[in-house]
């Protein structure tokens, strides 16, 4: 029998969230309930930002009753502190900027064992993203630390392909899910979880759910740094982030022309809103060499995301060229940091790794998480 919306409204139904006895559905929480043809069912919650331990139990205990009914494959269920529509305040102030309330943050956020969690971010697709995580990744493990790699990209899952990683991760108690791992990094993908070839056509709640689920219920242990590959763009998927963990710092991809440098600036804006720290940004396919005369050419342009870092203020990382070694071993699944470690691009990678570190383990500890609650 295939799951519906009805069994699921009707399973949640039975979940209390206060205590007076007021059902989940009836209290008007709720987000739309999306079930996909795959048997997945993904939800939200909407919470005051103070009432987030509390909520926890009931997000656990609505998990626990969607998961008993038959042909339910996963649950995607996630606490948000958007405020829901009908609330009674205006959306914003004509033409004014968007306000955090002042209620209290949530706490207990981090993630237990892992001391540091950064995001690579690009403010457009198509930069090279994914390849600067997945090398950086590598870079940060050839310093001698524990890492982990979270492919948040929902829409775009890459980390499978780049890590050379088939199958799929292990259920463990309480259904955590037990990460992959390759090259010593442990890594996790929504790609591991659905078909190769599946079209992700998911909301923004659904996305979020998953990448929290993906944050929280994923066996990650002991970890220096996990380094979360973000979505293009400065979307739900950034807010989530920002909501769902106190993220150390944020490192941005971008090519060296305007059209990128102009999303880049968004995305550096959007994480300074938020008080994340700018790690750095990372010009990608800076420089193409011929390999047949040698001669450099500057498709992309030149030097425009380092200019850009001076004048926003950020460290600026480094220089990748555009580079056929570098995509070949990408799409083998053999990053280049670890088929080639002594190669000059290699030490690129390595070198922002070294810097990235050097600003984490320099600085305090992980802030906490900011309060982002759009109204």
């Amino acid at each position: 029998m295939a799951i519906t919306r009805e069994h699921v409204l009707q399973a949640l139904s039975t979940v209390p969230v206060d205590a007076g006895g007021t059902d989940l559905v009836a209290s008007g929480r709720l987000s739309d309930v999306v079930v996909d043809d795959a048997g997945r069912v993904m939800f939200s919650i909407t919470i005051d930002p103070s009432e987030a331990a509390n909520m926890e139990r009931v997000r656990q205990a609505a998990v626990t009753a969607v998961q008993g009914l038959p042909a339910v494959k996963g649950v995607f269920a996630s606490l948000t502190a958007d405020r829901p529509a009908g609330s009674g305040a205006p959306a914003s102030s004509p033409g004014g900027p968007q306000r955090p309330r002042s209620a209290a943050q949530p706490k207990n956020q981090r993630i237990p064992g892992v001391k540091h969690v950064i995001a690579v971010a690009s403010g457009k697709g198509g930069v090279g993203k994914s390849t600067t995580a997945c090398n950086l990744a590598l870079g940060l493990k050839t310093l001698g630390l524990k890492v982990g790699l979270l492919d948040a990209d929902i829409y775009g899952p890459s980390m499978p392909k780049l890590m050379g990683i088939h199958g799929k991760p292990r259920l463990l108690e309480n259904r955590i899910l037990e990460p992959m791992e390759a090259y010593g990094i442990k890594v996790m993908s929504i790609g591991f979880l659905v078909e190769e070839e599946a079209a992700m056509i998911w909301r923004g709640p659904m996305v979020m759910s998953a990448i929290t689920q993906m944050l929280r219920e994923v066996a990650w242990g002991d970890l220096d740094v996990l380094v979360v590959d973000m979505p293009p763009g400065t979307g739900d998927a950034q807010l989530t982030m920002a909501q769902a963990t106190p993220l150390a710092g944020a490192v941005i991809v971008s090519t060296p022309q305007d059209l990128a440098l102009i999303d880049a600036r968004r995305g550096v804006s959007m994480f300074k809103r938020v008080e994340i720290p700018i790690l750095g940004i990372v010009e990608n396919m800076a420089t193409f060499v011929c390999p047949h005369c040698g001669q450099s050419s500057h498709i992309f342009g030149h030097g425009g995301a380092r200019d850009e870092a001076s004048r926003l203020g950020v460290p600026f990382l480094g220089e990748i060229p555009l580079n056929m070694t570098i995509r070949e071993l990408s799409d083998a699944g053999r990053p280049v940091v670890v088929a080639e470690p002594e190669g000059p691009h290699a030490g690129i990678y390595k070198s922002m790794a070294q810097q990235v570190w050097t600003a984490l383990s320099g600085g305090a500890a992980a802030r906490p998480a900011p309060r982002i609650v759009i109204e």
